[in-house]
């Protein structure tokens, strides 16, 4: 598969004081789903910021479709048009990403500021908001929204621009159960559609569930260790090392019972 994206020792600090990522080498090829996991505070955010050219590093080299990414390149025009309509970012919070009066204002936004006929526009938005099962929603105030229904909006105007690549950060985060299963099953079925997905989280069941290759953020901001789901869930060893999983202690009558603690939200059968 062709290689979309390459990072190569990129480091990052906020105000040239506070580190946010160390030596980061990543590469992720077109159609694949990648999770980048590690506790808060471990840069994932961040990381998913430099892949959509939101900030550049401080150093290293990102390459996008082997073309240098940086601060001229996103300045041209051209280049940086080509960049916006290829990823889309869908962020924690999607009161971030929501402005416009209604719904539909909402998913007209971005296909009219990537220059496309309004009558694109329009056919695009109808048919993302019949996608997502979420016409009735079409002419509502965004403040009159519930968080679910937010989030579904959110991912809503990115798909209208139909972009290549999904950057997702921590997409189950303040989602109730419903909503969480809806977004999951949403992420396994652009994937299969062939859309390259690039998810942050710090749930382990997510990882599970999706099977995407995986990359592991530590509390040093640096990529620990890189794999395939199986292999980062069955190394227990390593995951107590990165804070993901840890021992609890249950005290009972006769006696005490361990056993390791993980970030799961969803029951495992």
């Amino acid at each position: 598969m062709e290689e979309i994206i390459s990072l190569k020792n990129i480091n990052y600090s906020y105000y040239g004081k506070i580190p946010a990522l160390k030596n980061i080498n990543l590469s992720v090829k077109k159609g694949e789903m990648v999770a980048i996991i590690g506790l808060n505070g471990s840069g994932k955010s961040t990381l998913l910021h430099i892949i959509n050219a939101l900030i550049l590093p401080d150093s290293g080299e990102f390459l996008f479709s082997g073309n240098p990414v940086t601060e001229k390149s996103v300045n041209n025009k051209t280049y940086g048009l080509q960049l916006r309509q290829t990823m889309g970012f869908i962020f924690q919070n999607p009161e971030i990403q929501l402005f416009c009066p209604t719904v539909f204002d909402e998913l007209l936004f971005a296909p009219l500021q990537l220059s496309l006929p309004v009558e694109t526009a329009v056919d695009r938005a109808e048919k993302t908001l019949s996608f997502l099962d979420i016409e009735y929603l079409k002419d509502r105030p965004v403040y009159m929204l519930s968080g679910g229904e937010k989030k579904k909006v959110a991912i809503a105007s990115v798909l209208t621009m139909n972009p290549e690549i999904l950057l997702i950060d921590e997409p189950l985060s303040s989602l109730d159960p419903k909503t969480q299963t809806f977004f999951i099953d949403l992420l396994l079925e652009l994937n299969h559609a062939g859309k390259t997905l690039i998810f942050t989280t710090h749930h382990l069941d997510l990882v599970d569930h999706l099977q995407p290759r995986v990359a592991v953020l530590s509390d040093e901001h640096t990529i620990q260790k890189t794999g395939t789901a199986s292999e980062i869930l069955n190394d227990e060893e390593f995951l107590i090392s990165v804070n993901l999983i840890h021992e609890h202690v249950h005290k009972h009558e006769n006696g005490e019972h361990k056993h390791f603690h993980s970030h799961y939200v969803f029951h495992k059968h």
